[in-house]
């Protein structure tokens, strides 16, 4: 069996999935969406505002903080768009699959039976601060 043969029929599968068929329908509903593109702009070049300004040798806290509010509420308008919203429900949906081939393709490796791997629910949150350790 070629390992890397199956591989590339594994991708076709994850692309032939209904769950990346809606990643991919709501990342052009997000492309085509003019007012989420119109935030996502204001809201980047917000960003560069923001960090010239912190990156001055002379701060101004004053314009900072409201600079920082502009950039935070320019991302809870982008966040409450619905298209960016359904977006995120898409991803997060994904994400979870791409996990659990992960968690099949990791505990094959350490020997365990690939048909007796489980998906494990909550998965790894990024922080190992609230985390109990990995397995």
């Amino acid at each position: 069996m070629d390992v890397i043969a199956t591989a590339r029929q594994l991708g076709k599968a994850i692309q032939q999935d209904e769950r990346y068929l809606r990643l991919m329908v709501a990342q052009q509903m997000n492309d085509s969406d003019e007012e989420l593109q119109s935030l996502i702009g204001k809201f980047n070049l917000k960003r560069i505002d923001l960090n010239g300004e912190i990156n001055k040798s002379e701060k101004d806290q004053e314009k900072i903080t409201a600079i920082n509010g502009e950039v935070k509420e320019l991302y809870a308008q982008i966040m409450a768009n619905k298209n960016m919203s359904a977006y995120n429900d898409a991803k997060n949906e994904v994400d979870g699959l791409v996990d659990f081939v992960m968690q099949i393709l990791r505990g094959s490796l350490d020997g365990e039976d690939p048909d007796q791997i489980e998906q494990k629910s909550g998965g790894c949150s990024g922080s190992c601060a609230s985390c109990s350790g990995c397995h």
